[in-house]
């Protein structure tokens, strides 16, 4: 049996811990269908982000869905959080399995 796999997009958004209910009122208001969220510890132009206690604390949340959507939330959280932030977005192309889901 071959898998049956649909292209899809995967928005990854890392940022302040912070920042979680506002970001994720705001995907779904975007109508994002679902996310994940995970904790991320790192260190790029801010510093380093060791989640020591929660003011040092980063997440990262994962969002399945269509580049139209993917697109949108990038311009919002330009607009709305890079510049008093600390945010990195990126996006890529993967394939999904039951893409009606996304």
């Amino acid at each position: 049996m071959v898998a049956q796999l649909s292209p899809c997009k995967l928005l990854t958004v890392v940022c302040e811990a912070s920042l979680e209910p506002a970001v994720v009122a705001d995907l779904l208001a975007l109508d994002v269908h679902g996310y994940t969220i995970s904790d991320a510890r790192g260190s790029g132009a801010h510093g380093r982000r060791d989640a020591a206690w929660p003011p040092s604390a980063n997440i990262r949340i994962e969002v399945l869905c269509a580049e139209k959507t993917a697109l949108t939330i990038l311009d919002h959280l330009q607009e709305n959080y890079y510049a008093n932030f600390g945010m990195v977005t990126f996006l890529s192309d993967v394939l999904v399995m039951r893409p009606e889901k996304f």
